[in-house]
């Protein structure tokens, strides 16, 4: 076990960035599961695709070009999606929805084959994020540092909407109980609406910030699925608390894991799944309802 600080210090980094990226995808999984009781499978294959858009539109005009527009492309699918698709499947019961958003996942897989082909793309980390920043006495990538920013960024800007804000209320109002928040007045459809594209544009924001760091790949949505279950379930259904728990958890567990103990890492995020199952079977922060 090494005793150089700066070595524990660029561990805690590694995994601030893995939890900042899975939050960024969990948080709209999260929610949308909480408030319309939808369990959407294919937000992973929406992160896949804001990927591919973040590449193409980077391909175009840069990296900020892919980076704005990559969500905006993400919640135009989603309106597509929901508007054509998820209304009808939500009063279909668990089972109903699982079949048809995993179905979902191989129709996306093969669509983005099709526009894009099979070969991995790339996109260039921008000008502003090369290179190594000195931060807490260690050389950390620039860009995995944005990340975290824009990580903590999204946290402190979705708590202060749902927690000091009349939508955000309402929001709330619907994950504890949808039945009575619209015999209150809320329009509870329209907030589905809105909260499903919102899911979708996170998802899409996530793929276009991690498209940089990994290779964009139409399977890379179903590479990520499970880790994004793996920290909504650890952290609880239906709130922003259970989806930074479970992000910091998972990123500490694989990170600190594979240091600590790399012929066990693989193993160890599925035993703390496991426990948390059995000590606490709806997660360290489920939504109230």
């Amino acid at each position: 076990m090494s005793h150089d600080l700066g070595f524990w210090i660029l561990q805690a980094l590694n995994a601030l960035q893995l939890s900042m990226l899975l939050f960024l995808l969990s948080i709209g999984l999260t929610v949308i599961f909480g408030l319309m009781h939808f369990v959407n499978l294919a937000h992973g294959s929406l992160y896949a695709l804001g990927a591919y858009f973040a590449a193409s539109f980077a391909a175009v005009g840069g990296y900020w070009l892919g980076f704005f527009l990559a969500p905006v492309a993400v919640a135009g699918v989603g309106m597509l999606l929901y508007s054509g698709l998820i209304k009808r499947m939500r009063k279909s019961g668990p089972m109903a929805q699982v079949l048809v958003t995993f179905g979902l996942i191989f129709a996306l897989l093969d669509l983005t084959r099709i526009f894009w082909g099979d070969l991995a793309l790339g996109i260039a980390v921008p000008d502003v994020f090369q290179g190594r920043t000195a931060f807490l006495g260690v050389e950390y990538p620039t860009y995995r540092l944005f990340i975290i920013a824009l990580g903590m960024a999204v946290l402190a800007t979705l708590e202060f909407v749902l927690r000091r804000t009349q939508i955000g209320a309402m929001i709330r109002a619907g994950v504890d109980n949808d039945v009575m928040a619209a015999c209150l007045g809320i329009n509870v459809e329209r907030l589905f609406f809105i909260v499903f594209c919102v899911g979708c544009a996170l998802a899409g924001l996530a793929g276009a910030v991690a498209a940089p760091l990994l290779s964009v790949t139409p399977d890379m949505g179903l590479q990520i699925l499970i880790p994004t279950l793996i920290v909504i379930v650890i952290g609880g259904l239906g709130s922003l608390k259970g989806a930074i728990a479970g992000s910091l958890i998972y990123g500490c567990v694989q990170t600190f894991g594979a240091v600590l103990a790399p012929q066990l890492a693989s193993v160890l995020i599925y035993a703390l799944l496991a426990a948390v199952l059995v000590i606490k079977p709806v997660g360290l922060f489920p939504a109230k309802g």
